[in-house]
Protein backbone atom coordinates (compact mmCIF):
# COMPACT_ATOMS: atom_id res chain seq x y z
CA UNK A 1 0.00 0.00 0.00
CA UNK A 2 1.10 3.02 -1.08
CA UNK A 3 2.28 5.81 1.68
CA UNK A 4 -0.30 8.83 1.58
CA UNK A 5 1.61 11.95 1.61
CA UNK A 6 0.33 15.18 3.58
CA UNK A 7 -0.28 18.03 1.23
CA UNK A 8 2.32 20.53 1.77
CA UNK A 9 4.33 18.70 4.07
CA UNK A 10 7.55 19.12 2.04
CA UNK A 11 7.87 22.69 1.51
CA UNK A 12 6.67 23.51 5.48
CA UNK A 13 9.57 21.03 6.27
CA UNK A 14 11.84 23.09 3.51
CA UNK A 15 10.94 26.18 5.74
CA UNK A 16 12.91 25.56 8.71
CA UNK A 17 16.20 26.25 7.20
CA UNK A 18 17.84 26.44 10.73
CA UNK A 19 17.18 22.64 11.15
CA UNK A 20 16.39 21.19 7.79
CA UNK A 21 19.21 19.47 5.54
CA UNK A 22 18.05 17.59 2.40
CA UNK A 23 20.22 18.84 -0.53
CA UNK A 24 24.13 18.67 -0.94
CA UNK A 25 24.75 16.97 2.49
CA UNK A 26 27.63 15.11 1.51
CA UNK A 27 29.27 18.54 1.22
CA UNK A 28 29.12 18.33 4.97
CA UNK A 29 30.81 14.96 5.33
CA UNK A 30 33.60 15.48 7.44
CA UNK A 31 33.12 18.84 8.05
CA UNK A 32 29.83 18.03 10.71
CA UNK A 33 31.91 20.17 13.53
CA UNK A 34 31.90 22.95 11.05
CA UNK A 35 28.14 23.02 10.78
CA UNK A 36 27.62 23.15 14.27
CA UNK A 37 30.55 25.77 14.91
CA UNK A 38 31.81 23.35 17.32
CA UNK A 39 33.93 20.27 18.22
CA UNK A 40 31.37 18.19 20.59
CA UNK A 41 30.38 14.36 20.43
CA UNK A 42 27.76 13.90 17.64
CA UNK A 43 25.32 11.51 17.93
CA UNK A 44 22.73 10.10 15.63
CA UNK A 45 19.48 8.63 15.59
CA UNK A 46 18.50 6.47 12.42
CA UNK A 47 14.46 6.75 11.98
CA UNK A 48 13.58 9.47 14.68
CA UNK A 49 9.89 9.12 13.93
CA UNK A 50 8.45 12.47 15.66
CA UNK A 51 10.86 13.33 17.46
CA UNK A 52 10.14 12.89 21.20
CA UNK A 53 13.28 10.61 21.95
CA UNK A 54 15.89 13.00 19.98
CA UNK A 55 14.48 16.33 21.25
CA UNK A 56 14.18 14.74 24.84
CA UNK A 57 17.99 14.18 24.30
CA UNK A 58 19.33 17.69 23.17
CA UNK A 59 17.22 19.36 25.51
CA UNK A 60 19.37 17.06 28.50
CA UNK A 61 22.63 17.31 26.89
CA UNK A 62 23.40 20.63 25.30
CA UNK A 63 27.12 19.77 25.11
CA UNK A 64 26.22 17.01 22.39
CA UNK A 65 25.19 17.71 18.58
CA UNK A 66 22.29 15.32 17.63
CA UNK A 67 21.47 14.93 14.02
CA UNK A 68 17.98 13.49 13.48
CA UNK A 69 17.88 11.07 10.27
CA UNK A 70 14.21 10.23 8.89
CA UNK A 71 12.51 9.93 5.44
CA UNK A 72 9.28 10.33 6.03
CA UNK A 73 8.21 13.97 5.91
CA UNK A 74 5.20 13.90 7.43
CA UNK A 75 6.72 12.64 10.62
CA UNK A 76 9.59 14.59 10.51
CA UNK A 77 8.21 17.63 10.12
CA UNK A 78 6.47 16.72 13.49
CA UNK A 79 10.36 15.94 14.81
CA UNK A 80 11.51 19.20 13.40
CA UNK A 81 8.67 21.65 15.20
CA UNK A 82 9.43 19.96 18.64
CA UNK A 83 12.72 21.29 17.91
CA UNK A 84 11.69 24.80 16.96
CA UNK A 85 9.44 25.42 19.60
CA UNK A 86 12.38 24.18 22.48
CA UNK A 87 14.76 26.58 19.94
CA UNK A 88 17.71 23.99 20.21
CA UNK A 89 20.90 24.95 18.97
CA UNK A 90 22.07 21.50 19.24
CA UNK A 91 20.10 19.43 16.73
CA UNK A 92 19.79 19.29 13.14
CA UNK A 93 17.26 16.78 11.03
CA UNK A 94 18.37 15.18 7.98
CA UNK A 95 16.02 14.25 5.24
CA UNK A 96 17.55 11.10 4.02
CA UNK A 97 17.70 7.23 3.43
CA UNK A 98 20.33 5.63 6.07
CA UNK A 99 21.57 3.15 3.24
CA UNK A 100 23.39 6.46 2.40
CA UNK A 101 25.10 7.39 5.41
CA UNK A 102 28.91 6.91 3.95
CA UNK A 103 27.69 9.48 1.30
CA UNK A 104 26.88 11.96 4.41
CA UNK A 105 29.61 11.35 7.48
CA UNK A 106 33.46 10.89 7.04
CA UNK A 107 35.10 7.61 8.89
CA UNK A 108 35.30 7.87 12.80
CA UNK A 109 32.91 11.22 12.50
CA UNK A 110 30.29 9.70 14.94
CA UNK A 111 30.37 8.88 18.61
CA UNK A 112 26.96 7.34 18.96
CA UNK A 113 24.28 5.64 17.15
CA UNK A 114 20.72 4.99 17.97
CA UNK A 115 18.52 3.06 16.55
CA UNK A 116 14.76 2.74 17.94
CA UNK A 117 11.75 0.57 16.71
CA UNK A 118 12.70 0.39 12.71
CA UNK A 119 10.81 -1.62 10.77
CA UNK A 120 10.96 -5.24 11.37
CA UNK A 121 10.61 -6.66 7.85
CA UNK A 122 9.92 -10.11 9.18
CA UNK A 123 10.13 -11.85 5.75
CA UNK A 124 13.61 -13.59 5.70
CA UNK A 125 13.76 -12.28 2.19
CA UNK A 126 13.93 -8.68 3.17
CA UNK A 127 16.93 -9.50 6.06
CA UNK A 128 19.02 -7.12 4.05
CA UNK A 129 16.83 -4.07 5.10
CA UNK A 130 16.97 -4.41 8.84
CA UNK A 131 18.85 -1.51 10.25
CA UNK A 132 20.85 -4.37 12.18
CA UNK A 133 22.05 -6.35 9.40
CA UNK A 134 25.63 -7.29 9.07
CA UNK A 135 26.04 -5.00 5.40
CA UNK A 136 24.24 -1.98 7.79
CA UNK A 137 26.13 -2.61 10.47
CA UNK A 138 29.34 -2.35 8.33
CA UNK A 139 28.30 1.19 7.53
CA UNK A 140 27.99 2.38 11.04
CA UNK A 141 31.75 0.47 12.34
CA UNK A 142 33.29 2.72 9.57
CA UNK A 143 31.60 6.00 10.58
CA UNK A 144 31.75 5.63 14.68
CA UNK A 145 35.05 7.04 16.39
CA UNK A 146 36.89 4.38 17.99
CA UNK A 147 35.20 2.51 21.39
CA UNK A 148 31.56 4.32 19.33
CA UNK A 149 28.32 2.28 19.91
CA UNK A 150 25.21 1.98 18.87
CA UNK A 151 22.04 1.46 21.33
CA UNK A 152 19.07 -0.22 20.09
CA UNK A 153 15.62 -0.77 21.18
CA UNK A 154 12.22 -2.81 19.47
CA UNK A 155 9.45 -4.58 20.60
CA UNK A 156 9.86 -6.77 18.17
CA UNK A 157 11.47 -10.40 19.77
CA UNK A 158 12.36 -12.05 16.79
CA UNK A 159 14.14 -8.85 15.60
CA UNK A 160 15.88 -8.08 18.67
CA UNK A 161 16.93 -12.02 18.51
CA UNK A 162 18.73 -11.67 14.71
CA UNK A 163 19.69 -8.05 15.63
CA UNK A 164 21.98 -10.02 18.94
CA UNK A 165 23.48 -12.14 16.51
CA UNK A 166 24.30 -10.36 13.52
CA UNK A 167 25.83 -7.99 15.94
CA UNK A 168 27.92 -10.45 18.21
CA UNK A 169 28.82 -12.01 14.87
CA UNK A 170 30.25 -8.53 13.56
CA UNK A 171 32.53 -8.64 16.51
CA UNK A 172 30.98 -6.36 18.36
CA UNK A 173 31.04 -6.04 22.18
CA UNK A 174 27.27 -6.36 23.41
CA UNK A 175 26.59 -4.98 26.80
CA UNK A 176 23.45 -3.71 28.80
CA UNK A 177 21.14 -6.34 27.45
CA UNK A 178 17.70 -5.73 28.91
CA UNK A 179 14.76 -8.12 27.69
CA UNK A 180 12.03 -6.35 29.48
CA UNK A 181 12.92 -2.58 29.99
CA UNK A 182 10.37 -0.92 31.53
CA UNK A 183 10.95 -3.08 34.44
CA UNK A 184 14.74 -3.34 34.02
CA UNK A 185 17.29 -1.00 36.90
CA UNK A 186 18.13 1.06 33.81
CA UNK A 187 17.65 4.79 34.98
CA UNK A 188 18.35 7.13 31.94
CA UNK A 189 16.01 5.25 29.82
CA UNK A 190 14.23 7.97 27.26
CA UNK A 191 11.13 7.02 25.40
CA UNK A 192 9.85 7.61 22.30
CA UNK A 193 6.12 7.89 21.35
CA UNK A 194 6.27 4.15 20.30
CA UNK A 195 7.57 2.96 23.30
CA UNK A 196 5.15 5.40 25.44
CA UNK A 197 2.12 3.57 23.56
CA UNK A 198 3.74 -0.06 24.11
CA UNK A 199 4.43 0.29 27.52
CA UNK A 200 1.35 1.73 28.47
CA UNK A 201 -0.34 -2.23 26.71
CA UNK A 202 1.93 -3.77 28.79
CA UNK A 203 3.97 -4.98 25.71
CA UNK A 204 8.24 -5.96 26.67
CA UNK A 205 10.48 -3.63 25.46
CA UNK A 206 13.64 -4.96 24.25
CA UNK A 207 17.04 -3.03 24.35
CA UNK A 208 20.94 -3.58 23.97
CA UNK A 209 23.96 -1.40 23.50
CA UNK A 210 26.66 -2.43 21.12
CA UNK A 211 30.38 -1.36 21.71
CA UNK A 212 32.69 -0.97 18.62
CA UNK A 213 35.87 -3.08 19.10
CA UNK A 214 39.08 -1.13 18.30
Amino acid sequence: MRRRRKKGADEKLLSYTKYVLRDDIDKLKGKWNLKFRNDNPIHVEFGTGKGKFITTLAKQNPDINYIAMELKEEVLLKAVEKADASNLNNILFLWGDVSNILDYFEAKELSRIYINFCDPWPKNRWSKRRLTHSGFLEMYNRVLEDDGEIHFKTDNEKLFEFSLNEIAANNWLLKNISLDLGNSEYENNVTTEYEDKFMSQGMRIFRCEAKKRN
